[in-house]
């Protein structure tokens, strides 16, 4: 991650953390871990996790926030002229931050909570898995041969996430969770590039493309272990 990455998600991490601190009822640390469709097994960058973080509405229902930083080792792309069932961009970092809604149920020293709401998320250092790529447009074309040179755009995602928690409370100020979500979520990629091979027929054949609607896929299955605090 260069220094102008690392300036910028320094800003992000301390705007999160003083708001936070303002406001919060119970603090949560947890190591996530992601399953990306069509793409590869990825973890958090310990410590930049922390999840869990709330505003109490009344007895039942609260208002959750936090922030995970992923190392995101390989994410698939739709909205292409081909189907793609391999991962196409990566290995990249991704700031993701949930805001949701969740409905408590307590039983004496232990809780479930329903979770649902969206999410926003920032990648660093993106780039494209080429290996994949080439294999994939030469399949789609139907080459012998396929070498290609693409450049994405990095924007600002969104997406919407449903998830279930269960707490273990070993005393009023103390407990630890384990969590299941469904996330999915899309920032456009805007792939531009070349590429250039040999045909079935034995000739070289080059050629240009321009996929404006590709589409990153964060979707995929979030598991956590955490700890929740109380003050």
């Amino acid at each position: 991650m260069n220094t102008a990455y690392m300036k910028k998600l320094i800003c992000i991490l301390c705007l999160i953390g003083i708001s936070f601190s303002l406001s919060a009822q119970d603090l949560g640390l947890s190591f996530s871990y992601f399953i990306p469709k069509n793409g590869y097994f990825s973890v958090p960058v310990t410590p930049f996790s922390i999840r869990g973080v709330g505003v109490d509405i009344n007895r039942f229902f609260s208002i959750e926030s936090g922030f995970t930083l992923y190392r995101i080792s390989g994410m698939g792309v739709t909205e292409l002229p081909f189907e793609s069932r391999k991962p196409l961009i990566g290995p990249f970092f991704s700031l993701m931050v949930p805001l949701e809604g969740v409905i408590t149920f307590n039983f004496q020293n232990q809780a479930i909570k329903l979770k649902g709401g969206g999410f926003a998320f920032y990648n660093f250092g993106t780039k494209i898995n080429e290996g994949n790529l080439d294999r994939e447009l030469m399949d789609y074309f139907q080459w012998e041969v396929l070498n290609s040179d693409f450049t994405v755009s990095n924007n600002l995602g969104y997406g919407y996430h449903t998830g279930i928690e269960y707490i273990i409370y070993f005393s009023k100020k103390f407990g630890i969770s384990l969590e299941a979500y469904y996330m999915s979520g899309m920032s456009p990629l805007e792939m531009k590039g070349s590429y250039k091979g040999v045909s079935e027929s034995g000739g070289i054949e080059n050629g240009v493309a321009d996929f404006d609607e590709a589409q990153l896929d964060f979707t995929g299955y979030e598991l956590s272990v955490g700890v929740i605090f109380s003050p």
